[in-house]
């Protein structure tokens, strides 16, 4: 009963508007006071170890490293290296947005990066050559789920953290996947493309992908330096987040000549600001998940779910239904934080490994970020393309239908998340 006051506490916050953060500590802090007293110390404990975690140094430095190429004008580069590769297909914008995406991805890690930085510019380029606003939001919005996938990935390291599972197995099981979401939001881009007569953007030109190629290969090497460095062994995460800012920085500052120190200290600020909502959701969401664990929750839903079935594939189809209404109602970082203790053991005890459903927890909560009423990427969009939110919704709801089947192959073929980080980690 006092949990279940716990959990209406939180959503009554959440719906109120409170800040993920303060709703986290403040349901907690009622349920301490009323049910389970314990000396504000341990509470003040329980949040500084949450956050005490050396990979959790990562989470900063890369959310430096995009805002870095952001503003450096990194992201224009990329995306006209994509308009000249795939731009020449029909509804060829289409397909630039998602293969920009993936390449974003390889730098940032962050889904509301991606649409933020990334997002002003195709939306434009898509209003321009006349696709109508809905469309340039829907695959805008689901393009951008990739960026968390495909190494590196902010809410891999919080995972890793949480669920003690090697952050370098997590960042290599993404990357097929990613790919995959790909191509699957490029064949309903060719489709819809097909069916409104959509035309094609530009023609192939192999002088031009050349020099678009040229002037982004710098650019490109990016994800090579973060995630070769990564999987090469030469990085840990955490280093390797430091070497992005690093060559961003230097890309900016020296090469394009496009970041100046003004640009910096805004660049920094936003950095510091964004890094400490982290961080707080982590600390707040590491106490409610304390309360959870001494409570005996997990234990509790590991024998509801297994009880339900003695199918692996039916309690694997209920844990992706309940992640996926979590992703609806809640912010990522505090879903993973709160969710992994409860759910992992029962992904365990029915064989699936934990660096396989690190993937599958990380897709589902992506999906949230395109679905009412949190949907945080929809709300950015919907800004940027200064559409209503609800429109926003509607643009994307067809793009869910493919991350959706995509997240079905991945949870019941383990092999194309397990392949990459078997063969170089084993």
């Amino acid at each position: 009963m006092e949990i279940a006051l716990l959990f209406i506490a939180l959503f009554a916050l959440l719906i109120f508007g409170v800040p993920v953060a303060i709703a986290l500590a403040g349901s907690s802090a009622l349920y301490i006071l009323f049910f389970d007293p314990v000396p504000p110390m341990v509470v003040a404990h329980r949040m500084v170890n949450g956050v005490d975690s050396f990979p959790l140094l990562a989470v900063p430095f890369f959310i430096l490293a995009g805002n870095l190429m952001n503003t450096a004008g990194i992201t224009e580069r990329i995306f006209n290296f994509a308009l000249s590769l795939v731009g020449w297909m029909r509804g060829g914008l289409g397909h630039v947005n998602v293969g920009a995406s993936v390449i974003f991805a390889g730098m940032s890690g962050a889904a509301v990066a991606d649409a933020g930085g990334l997002g002003a510019i195709e939306i434009k380029a898509m209003r321009d050559a006349k696709y109508d606003s809905e469309f340039a939001v829907g695959v805008t919005a689901a393009s951008s789920t990739i960026g968390p996938i495909i190494p590196p990935s902010l809410p891999m390291v919080i995972y890793g953290v949480v669920a003690s599972a090697s952050i370098g197995q997590l960042f290599a099981a993404g990357f097929i996947p990613g790919i995959v979401m790909a191509l699957s939001l490029m064949v309903l881009v060719a489709i819809i493309a097909r069916r409104r007569g959509f035309p094609r953007d530009t023609a192939f030109r192999f002088a031009n992908l050349f020099i678009t190629f040229r002037r982004a290969f710098l650019s490109l090497m990016t994800p090579v330096i973060i995630v070769g460095g990564i999987l090469s062994g030469a990085f840990t995460p955490t280093e390797a987040a430091v070497a992005a800012c690093a060559w961003a920085m230097f890309l900016g500052l020296i090469v394009y000549r496009t970041l100046n120190w003004r640009r910096f200290v805004r660049v920094s600020y936003d950095t510091i600001e964004t890094t400490a909502v982290v961080l707080l959701v982590v600390a707040a969401a590491s106490i409610f998940a304390w309360i959870l664990t001494s409570n005996r929750v997990p234990e509790t839903v590991a024998g509801l779910l297994l009880s339900a079935s003695d199918r692996p594939w039916v309690i694997l189809l209920l844990i992706n239904l309940i992640l996926l209404v979590v992703g609806c109602f809640m912010e990522t970082v505090a879903a993973i934080t709160i969710m992994v203790p409860v759910l992992l053991p029962v992904a365990v005890e029915i064989g699936v490994d934990p660096v396989h459903f690190g993937v599958i927890m990380v897709l589902n909560l992506m999906l949230g970020l395109l679905t009412p009423p949190v949907g945080m990427v929809l709300y950015v969009l919907s800004r940027i393309a200064r559409i209503p939110f609800e429109r926003a919704v509607v643009g994307t709801a067809p793009f869910l239908v493919p991350l959706v089947l995509v997240l079905l192959l991945i949870t019941y073929v383990p092999a194309i998340t397990m392949w990459l980080p078997t063969l170089i980690y084993r």
